[in-house]
Order: structure tokens, then sequence, then C-alpha cells
């Protein structure tokens, strides 16, 4: 197998200094990338790919299929198909931001990559109808800790602050989304303090400046083993299906139609190997965990061992992908039409198989 790693130089977590005396701010600052990759997926088609040294070249066989994928949860997944010999023609590379994989995936230089979904959106409209999603491999990944005892239900969280990351982004719309179907105006019952990064959210919990945040996974795992006293309150994936009736989704694989029309036998191959992998990632955590060290996809294994069972991975296709991810869209079209690429995407967006 040809494995390229890139990786950008990720400059947006400096206060992750701050947590040094917790004993893990370096693995903590790696795992938030993640979230910054979501954060931006929607400006991310308009971007430049990012600087980054070229990757070297290996003597493996041409690659069948060239796939991207991001650090963190919407890659974890693929690490055991990276792993298995039988997938030697595929030509995996990891990448440090969205903004790397778009113009890639654009110009046809990548043929598939694991990214936001509302990435994949916006891609189908900018590339007009070029790409669809092929199945959902993450749900929903962020979640509600508290310092504290007091919010055990979404209605808790009225009078409160909340601090977060996302402004304008997907985790804003998320988190307006569950406050106004539960009763609670996000606008006037809640003070929502949004921060850069994760690590700066975490930062004021730590400090006492705050009592509760929204953070996304593997970020979670890590920010419970260094703040004392901090718990998960509420799963905002588990939150979202009470009110939209669907599940809350992260992460997709999207992929150039022509790939697929090229040699459609070999990509069903593909996706047969995906499912077997996801199905490795919730079975065999400590080799899953290995491999998404290995490979580059989170900082630690032991990270990645314990924030496994809370980041969702799943392989999800067919009729149920479409109806989570119409839901989806739908709430993000209403919130900003734009973080969706201007209009929601046609039926020809879903891959039937």
């Amino acid at each position: 197998m040809k494995l390229k790693r890139v990786f950008a130089a990720v400059t947006a977590f400096a206060l992750c200094a701050s947590l040094a005396g917790c004993g893990a701010a370096a693995s903590v600052s790696e795992s938030a990338a993640e979230s910054a990759a979501e954060s931006t997926a929607e400006s991310a088609v308009e971007a430049e790919p990012a600087a980054t040294e070229a990757p070297a070249e290996s003597e493996a066989t041409e690659a069948t299929l060239r796939i991207a994928g991001l650090k963190g949860p919407t890659t974890m997944g693929l690490v055991n198909l990276m792993a298995d010999e039988v997938a030697s023609s595929y030509d995996f590379t990891m990448y440090g931001a969205a903004d790397e994989i778009v113009p890639l995936l654009v110009k046809g230089d990548l043929d598939a990559a694991a990214v936001p979904a509302n990435l994949a959106a916006t891609l189908y409209n900018k590339t007009n109808g070029a790409v669809e999603v092929a199945c959902i491999n993450t749900l929903g990944v962020l979640y509600i800790v508290e310092n504290g005892e007091t919010v055990n239900s979404v209605a808790d969280l009225k009078g409160q602050t909340i601090v977060t990351t996302g402004k304008g982004t997907t985790p804003e719309y998320v988190l307006r989304y569950v406050l106004s179907e539960n009763g609670v105006d996000p606008d006037s019952d809640v003070t929502i303090e949004y921060c850069s990064e994760a690590t700066e959210a975490l930062s004021k919990v730590q400090a006492g400046e705050a009592t509760i945040a929204m953070l996304p996974q593997p970020f979670v795992t890590s920010a419970l083993s260094q703040v004392e006293g901090l718990r998960v309150a509420l799963d905002m994936n588990e939150e979202w299906q009470k009110v939209a009736g669907s599940k809350l989704v992260t992460g997709v694989l999207v992929v150039r139609k022509d790939a697929v029309e090229n040699d459609p036998e070999a990509f069903a191959s593909f996706m047969e190997g995906y499912a077997a992998s996801v199905e490795a990632a919730n079975s065999d955590l400590e080799g899953t965990a290995a491999l998404c060290e290995q490979y580059g996809v989170v900082a630690k294994a032991a990270l990645a061992q314990k924030a496994l069972p809370q980041c969702n991975i799943v392989f999800e296709t067919g009729d149920e992908m479409k109806a989570d991810l119409e839901t989806y869209f739908n709430v993000l079209y209403a919130a900003d039409p734009t973080s969706v690429g201007g209009t929601l995407p046609a039926d020809d967006f879903y891959y039937a198989g």
C-alpha cells in the first residue's frame, strides 16, 4: 500500500500551552484538528491548498483509487482497510485540513475523500454534480461537558453560559437547532460564547471562567482526563435524534462520479472492504487505535482507544444514509444556505451502489 502522509502546520492551537500542567496538552492540540477541519468546511471550497512538503513517492503499484482522509473521527473507520494487504492498490493520503483536499478532488487529482458531510454537499454544488456521497462514516461527535452536576437535560441549559467553537458553521447550527427544538431560545435563554479553538474553550472551563462547554471527540476524551470533575452531560447525537427523528451526521465519504463509472466493480469492492474496516474499528478497539496512531489519524493510540466508542464510527448507505443526510442538510440550509453550497443536493448526489 502506498500511504503518503501530508500534514499542514496547525498554528491555531497556541493556547494548548495553558494545558501543559495537566500533562497531555500536545495530544489535546492534535486531537482538536478534526474539529477545526469540520468548522471551516464551508469556506474550504474557495480556498487554495495549504503549502505542504511534497510527499515521498513509493514503488507501489498504480492506485485504482486515490483516497484522502483528515485527521480525526472521519478517517478512523478507514485505518483497518489501509493496513489490509488486499488494499495495496489503493492510494491513501492523510491531510491536515479540508482546504487541502478540496481543490485536488475538484480537479480530479483525488477520487474520494472522507470529509465533513456539509462539505460534500458544497462540493456537489461546486462541481455541478460531479461528486456523490457513498456512505456516512461518522455520526455525531459533539458533546456537552460540565464541570458540575446541574445539566442533565437540554432544558437545564436555560440561563447557562456555554463555551464552544464553530461560530457561523455546523457546530453552531446543531447547537441552536437542538436548543430551539427543546424550547430554549439560543438568543435569549442562554449565553453562547464562541472560541477560536477547542483548547481555548476548555481552558475557560479549566480556569473556572465557565462550567459548560460543547466539544468534539476525540478532544472530549482527552479533556476528561485533564480537568477534575469534568463529565459528559449531554450527547448531542442523542439530543438531535430526539428532536429531528434522524441521526446527527458528522462525516461522509465523497467520491467523484467518473471514478465510480470508470470501474463500478472496483468501487463496489472498495466499499465492501470499507464496511469490513468499520466493523473492525468497532470490534477491535486496541488494534484500530494502534493503526490510528500509526497512520497519524489520532496522535496517540491510548487516546484513540478511549475515544473510539464515543466517535460513532459507522458505515451507512442507501435509503438510511439519504434520510439522515437530507434531514441534516435541511437544518443547515434553514440556518444558512451557504453551509451546504447554496442549494440542497438532488437525488443523484446519493450513491445507489
